[in-house]
């Protein structure tokens, strides 16, 4: 394997597959939630929009359903 490469020559090329990695949305947060997501990814070292996409993809791995109770 050689010491040095020169890439100066070499043409870029974007990955194909970019679009079908994640999807950007708008969706809206109270700040207690997104404060506590922020704190733990400051904890753990990773932004916070990964850490809340992480816990996400779980959720629908794992087909866990929210159990409310609305008071009548």
């Amino acid at each position: 394997m050689r010491e040095h490469y020169d890439f100066s020559r070499m043409k870029g090329v974007k990955n194909p597959y970019i679009k079908q990695l994640k999807q950007p949305i708008t969706i809206r947060l109270d700040k207690i939630t997104v404060a506590y997501f922020k704190n733990l990814a400051t904890e753990l070292g990773m932004p916070y929009q990964n850490l809340i996409n992480l816990y996400l993809r779980d959720c629908a791995a794992e087909h866990r359903k929210l159990a409310l109770k609305w008071a009548s």
